[in-house]
Parts: C-alpha cells; structure tokens; sequence
C-alpha cells in the first residue's frame, strides 16, 4: 500500500540524480516475499505513477534487484532505505547492486509502514463501520495506540510526528499567477489512495491551480465515526502534498466552505466535488450552501467511485485472520533482517 513514508524516500532518491525510475512489484512477488497486498497491482503502479517526484514505473518488477536490470533502465544506481529487505529465503534483495557499488540509500521514515497501517485497521470491526457519531463505541479512538487486537495479539501502531521541514520538502513554492483559475477541493483523505488521485487528477483539468483542504482529526471524527480517520492530520497532509496534481493544502480545512476558504488564501474560481455522497456538517447544514450560491460550485464523476478508504477497510477485516497472520510473519522478518543489518554495519 503506497503510504507517505513511500513517498518520502522517493523523494529523498530523486535527490540523487535527475531522472527517478520506480519499479513496482506484482501481487505475486509481493505475496510470496511478503504476505498478500491491501492494494492490487494496477493500483500500486497507479499511486507510485501519481508522486510528484516520479518519472517513470516499471511494472512487474522482481523482487531481486539486479545489476541487468539497471542497465535495462538505464540507471546508474538503486536507491533503497536504510533498512535491509529480504527475500522468502532470506536473501538480501540488493546484494547483487551493492556488490557492484551502484547502491544508495536513504532515510527511512520512522513510524510508518504498510504492517504498521494494516494494524491500526485491525484494531477495527465491521461493526464499527457501520456506526456513526455518538452510536459509535467511544473507545476505538484511543485504541489507535499501540494495544493488543481482538484475539489478544499486539498490534503496534505509532502515530508520526510531522516538524515543520517535513512538511516544507513536501510542499511545491510555486504560486499562481494572477491569470490563473484557482481550483479548491477539500475531503479528509485518509489512507490516500488512487481514487483520490484520480478525483484530484480530474479536478486539476478544471483550471490552472489546484488548492486543497484537508480536514483535521476531529471534522473527520466527528462527520465519518469514531473509528476515524486512520492517519492523522499531517500524516494526510503530507499524503496529499505527495500528489503531482496538487499544488497546495490548507490544513484543517473547515468542513463547510466558507467566505475565508473561497478568498484568503486564493481567490477560488470554483469549488469541486465528486459525485459522491455528501455528508451533512455537524450543525446538519450543507457543507457546499456558499459556494453554490455564488455559482462556484461544480459536481464532477469521480473516476474510481468504488475505491474508497471505506472498501480499503473492508478488504483487512473480512480477511482478519490472514492479515493478522501476515503481521506476524512480517514482525518476525523484521527481526531477522535487524539482526542482517547491525551484522551488515558491523555493530
């Protein structure tokens, strides 16, 4: 599942060269290396293809990196993060590129990972998902932290926290030119995934600028459930800034679009929504009432209408058993690729 922490070592491996080439793993690979995916491929090599700092996705590509496919590419060097990933059999899945000194690495990010993603969704139950504000059971947000699951096996889950220089390397400087049609869309983009980046890729066609809202973790609390949202404010913020097709966020955007949305920032031009359902505000009101009546407002077909962060859900619970068995199998890999890497290091 493609996550902010993948979009920051893409990121951070466009920084060593010029041209960043992507190879994205089939379902096949992945679930004899790693367990079975959250994200079929086609979405996969959709979401790597939607980062910004990316150029082009190879599809299919092996687990094991070698020297021939570099050189298939074009490419002077792998860059992979400072953590060692396996093989099933225990292999270094970049021992052929280092050995050929055309490995560079770069930082992981800390507090992020697809296991750790599919542990929070664990900590959730179908009955959950069906529950909204106050029917909903209270205790599932702070079982957010790190506690044990259903069966009673611990289920590890971290929140990040974002600084300031983060968010900075993330964010485009680029501002609009006078000329240029402001487009706003805002939602609550919880585990960012490619029917977002299609809605956002579909909204950007509609003018020159698009300018995003991104709601805080109590709007979303408060309008989707008490289970929600799964990633915190700047955990989606960064998500979203990850986007090619986003040019800048508001963050903790109000859920209503208001007079301060519409003018302080930029001077919208016209405010998108997909042909999802609208949900009420937690006054009951509309959330869209200003925008539509300054003839600013434009409902679009949202491209991939049955992905959302509800059927991502779905798709961990009504396989709880083979997930949570797969977390396992995942912890006990890390353990062993730790002890590869500090041999590695020579500590």
């Amino acid at each position: 599942m493609m996550h902010y922490g993948h979009a920051n070592a893409l990121r951070q491996a466009k920084q060593f060269g010029d041209y960043l080439v992507v190879g994205v793993h089939s379902d096949a690979e992945i679930e004899k290396n790693k367990g079975p995916t959250v994200m079929n491929e086609e979405e996969r090599y959709a979401a790597v293809a939607g980062c910004k700092w990316v150029d082009e996705v190879v599809k299919d590509a092996p687990y094991l990196t070698q020297v021939e496919l570099l050189d298939k590419y074009n490419c002077d060097f792998c860059v992979h993060g400072d953590d060692i990933t396996t093989l099933a059999d225990g292999t270094d899945c970049y021992s052929a590129v280092k050995e050929a000194g055309r490995y560079q690495e770069c930082k992981r990010t800390e507090g992020v990972s697809t296991t750790e993603l599919v542990g929070r969704m664990l900590l959730m139950t179908k009955e959950h998902l069906r529950k909204k504000g106050n029917d909903a059971k209270e205790a599932s947000v702070s079982d957010f932290s790190a506690g044990p699951s259903r069966k009673g096996r611990e289920v590890p889950v971290s929140h990040y926290l974002a600084t300031s220089k983060r968010l900075v390397q993330f964010a485009d400087p680029t501002e609009p030119k006078s000329s240029d049609k402001i487009v706003y869309v805002d939602g609550g983009f919880d585990l960012f995934h490619v029917g977002h980046i299609e809605f956002l890729k579909k909204a950007r066609e509609q003018g020159d600028y698009l300018l995003v809202g991104v709601h805080d973790d109590q709007t979303v609390n408060s309008i989707k459930g008490s289970n929600y949202p799964l990633l915190n404010l700047h955990e989606r913020v960064l998500s979203v800034l990850s986007c090619r097709y986003v040019d800048e966020v508001i963050i903790g955007a109000p859920y209503s679009v208001t007079k301060d949305v519409l003018e302080k920032v930029y001077n919208v031009s016209v405010v998108i929504h997909g042909s999802t359902t609208v949900d009420q505000d937690i006054d009951g009101h509309e959330p869209y009432v200003l925008p539509k009546e300054l003839g600013l407002y434009k409902q679009i077909e949202s491209p991939i209408e049955s992905l959302t962060t509800d059927t991502i859900i779905s798709r961990i619970l009504a396989n709880r058993a083979l997930y949570e068995a797969r977390n396992r199998r995942k912890a006990e890999k890390a353990l062993w690729e730790a002890k590869m890497e500090q041999a590695e290091r020579g500590n």
